[in-house]
């Protein structure tokens, strides 16, 4: 199935892009995900244990049980001012 990631502030800066299309096995978690775009991207593995993962508007764990056509978005801790 396929998903939509998007990547915010500074780990869109450093991967160099916005948003990344998927394909993961049906019932794959977010947990996965993260696995499979550590592969692709590694320097993104450094930063796994700040990331946060949103589904749709919500924020998720990592058990989160992705649905085909799910836009998912990763991101460091949110922070205020």
């Amino acid at each position: 199935m396929k998903v939509r990631v998007q990547f915010y502030a500074q780990l869109r800066d450093l991967l160099g892009m916005r948003q990344l299309d998927v394909d993961i096995a049906e019932g794959a978690t977010a947990r996965d995900l993260l696995e499979q775009i550590y592969a692709q991207q590694p320097k993104l593995r450094p930063h796994d244990k700040s990331i946060l993962v949103a589904a749709g508007v919500d924020f998720v764990d990592r058990n989160y049980k992705l649905k085909p056509g799910d836009e998912v978005s990763i991101m460091p801790p949110v922070q205020g001012g």
